[in-house]
């Protein structure tokens, strides 16, 4: 199975490196080409366009930025239609509002191209080793077919539904990463205030049922200002803002992550958008500054 990989940003390099060394042959191509540097240094194909990406492809894995970005690649001047051929399967491991994936999926099979999310939970550091957590949706023949690759990528892979649902698994997912990073964060706050050491409250937390991986593998970081990104805070943002749209178009009334995007918002306007997301403990520390 010939692999193509749109989008070679943090999470899709590492997958691409991954499939590289797992033995796949892989053709890549990213808007900004120079982001394609280490998978060409590992033996991938580089190409210009998202058409030879799907000419040279079985199965052609878009990690990109937003629905939009995925409808540009897909139906526009040389996208993936354009390289149209018997067979051909898109998996879409971006994260997007279910409701246009479900709309792209349809626009697929009017050229008899079959689309499966595939929105994955991990990042990078899961990615490079093949231990992802992925989420399916769409044909299920199609996603039988993808299995091997799929397991390749991940070591837990779930099929959920129809098209769309995977990518409201994985806003739910992302729910859960920003109420907890901004748990975590207001508790460490709230310990700082009262001088008690941020380390105690941590220790505290992880002896007890309501310890994370978050408080357990990122927290001692944080409280040492150390937030190299493998998943920025503007990216969470992003996908913050694409969880309250959704809530709203299926009249849903989801208090916490509207406030969540307030705070988000906030942090973004300020500057922390490039930390990782659980800079967000950055942004309140310096919001409370004066104690």
């Amino acid at each position: 199975m010939k692999i193509g990989l749109i989008g070679t940003g943090m999470l899709g390099n590492s997958v691409g490196i991954h499939l590289l060394r797992s033995g796949y042959g892989l053709t890549a191509y990213n808007r900004t080409i120079e982001k394609t540097k280490e998978l060409k240094d590992n033996g991938a194909q580089i190409v210009l366009t998202p058409k030879e990406v799907a000419v040279n492809s079985d199965v052609v894995i878009t990690v990109i930025k937003d629905s939009k970005a995925v409808t540009q690649v897909s139906f526009e001047k040389d996208g993936i239609i354009d390289g149209n051929h018997n067979d051909l399967v898109v998996c879409d491991m971006s994260t997007i509002n279910p409701l246009d994936s479900k709309n792209i999926s349809k626009k697929f099979l009017e050229y008899n191209i079959s689309m499966l999310d595939t929105p994955v939970m991990g990042g990078p550091n899961l990615a490079i080793t093949g231990d992802l957590v992925m989420m399916v949706a769409g044909n299920k023949k199609t996603f039988s077919k993808c299995k091997d690759l799929f397991n390749t990528i991940a070591n837990k892979v779930f099929f959920v539904g129809e098209n769309g649902s995977a990518h409201a698994v994985k806003l739910a997912m992302n729910l859960q990463i920003t109420l907890l990073a901004l748990a975590l964060s207001e508790g460490i706050t709230l310990s700082r205030a009262v001088k008690v050491d941020p380390k105690i409250f941590l220790e505290i937390l992880n002896s007890t049922y309501f310890r994370t991986g978050m408080s357990e593998n990122k927290a001692l970081k944080m409280i040492q200002d150390k937030y190299d990104a493998t998943f920025t805070l503007e990216n969470l943002k992003k996908d913050i803002n694409i969880i309250s749209e959704t809530s709203k178009s299926l009249g849903l009334d989801l208090p916490m992550i509207k406030k969540a995007e307030e705070v988000y918002g906030k942090a973004v306007t300020e500057g922390y958008g490039k930390l990782d997301y659980t800079g967000i403990l950055a942004y309140l520390k310096k919001l409370n500054e004066k104690i």
